[in-house]
């Protein structure tokens, strides 16, 4: 049973890698597509961009909508999505058929990740669920920081098409995967719609979401710009960025299950701690960003600090909405991918005003603001405890 559990986590760690390729390998991509679909470069990063905002628009909605089929057809309808996505983007020359295959599986991306994340806590003791979140999450990981440079290294080799039936790839070996090792889920207590927005009542889960958000914030201001800084602020060439990104992944593997690890005995202690951890690891990025072995060093903790905020900022939402699991995981996907714009605009705006070496400082703007938001939560949950607690024992008496 544990075995199949531990097949079940590897199965949708590579769907997350296949879903997360299929959403960001484009970017590396751009220029050939400019050629394959006889278009501007603004037509194409407009494939890029749609993408996101479908994600953040409409995934609560359309996880509502799902939340009564059983997830099992669920997840493996999704995985046909994307499987067929990236064969249209393999095969076509039609920058329309190519944009409504972009829209399709943004429409479903939230709703993969809010079932998957639901599906990994179910298949191990609840002590273990955010290990299982970091199994999941691990896929991101490699798929944020490999899906890009994997897809152009097999584009200029090979083909532009053989970047796309890469991805289409790994979605095939998940879909086997979950077909084989996951068992049949069919929503047996039904809960109603209105049941799962009532959690939006919740004061306190606006503050988590807010969190997530930030954390987001913090993690992509700078990392958008990553490659930027290696090159102007530490003076690397090619070849040893790509190695650093390479690397920067790598740790980012390792970190998800560290943090989950912590995150198993210590939760509330390891959320507010992090942020403050990751400040200071920007800030000796800014302090030490000139040097090349410094930043060999630092590029290992931004990269561990920057894929655990996935596992943390999930798990410290999840806490806040535990009766309406789906609608919280596809609410994560949205604010996080709001996060992410509103760091990817800021850090740009740091770049624009005060130089690439000014971008970690929003990285550490927006980590100092998670921390507070982080606090307050804490302290209210503290607050409302002892006031339970005042509560019973006056009743007893």
């Amino acid at each position: 049973m544990q075995n199949k559990s531990s097949l079940l986590l590897l199965a949708l760690s590579v769907a997350v890698f296949g879903v997360i390729t299929t959403e960001i390998a484009i970017i590396g991509l751009l220029p050939k597509l400019v050629s394959q679909l006889h278009v501007t470069p603004t037509q194409v990063g407009f494939l890029v961009s749609i993408y996101a905002i479908i994600v953040a628009v409409t995934g609560p909605f359309i996880t509502l909508l799902l939340s009564r089929f059983n997830k099992k057809t669920v997840l493996l309808t999704i995985l046909v999505v994307f499987i067929i996505s990236n064969l249209i983007y393999a095969t076509t020359d039609i920058f329309k058929l190519m944009l409504l295959f972009r829209i399709l599986p943004a429409l479903a991306h939230a709703v993969f990740f809010a079932v998957a994340l639901v599906v990994a806590a179910n298949s191990v003791p609840k002590e273990k669920a955010a290990g299982a979140a970091a199994k999941v999450f691990a896929g991101v990981a490699i798929g944020l920081v490999l899906g890009v440079p994997l897809s152009s290294l097999i584009a200029d080799h090979l083909s532009l098409s053989a970047a796309f039936y890469f991805g289409a790839a790994a979605c095939v070996l998940a879909f086997i995967g979950v077909m084989v090792f996951m068992p049949s889920m069919p929503a047996t207590h039904k809960v109603s719609y209105a049941s799962q927005v009532a959690v939006l009542r919740k004061g306190k889960l606006w503050l988590t979401i807010s969190t997530v958000t930030l954390v987001f914030a913090a993690m992509f201001s700078g990392f958008s710009y990553v490659a930027d800084y290696l090159a102007k602020v530490t003076h690397l060439s090619n070849n040893a960025i790509s190695a650093m990104l390479i690397l920067f992944g790598l740790c980012g593997f390792i970190g998800n299950f560290v943090f989950s690890s912590f995150l198993q005995k210590r939760v509330l202690q390891t959320t507010l701690a992090y942020p403050l951890l990751y400040t200071l690891v920007f800030l000796l990025v800014w302090f030490l960003g000139f040097s090349p072995l410094a930043m060999c060093v630092l590029t290992v903790f931004w990269g561990a600090f920057h894929s655990s905020g996935l596992v943390v900022s999930q798990t410290w939402l999840m806490r806040e909405a535990s009766e309406a699991p789906e609608f919280a995981n596809s609410l994560y996907m949205s604010f996080s991918n709001l996060g992410i714009t509103i760091g990817s605009l800021t850090g740009g705006w740091f770049i624009a005003r005060l130089g690439t070496h000014s971008v970690v400082l929003s990285s550490v703007f927006f980590a100092l603001l998670a921390f507070i938001s982080i606090a307050v939560k804490q302290r209210s949950d503290a607050k409302s405890n002892q006031l339970c607690a005042e509560s019973v024992y006056s009743e007893q008496r």
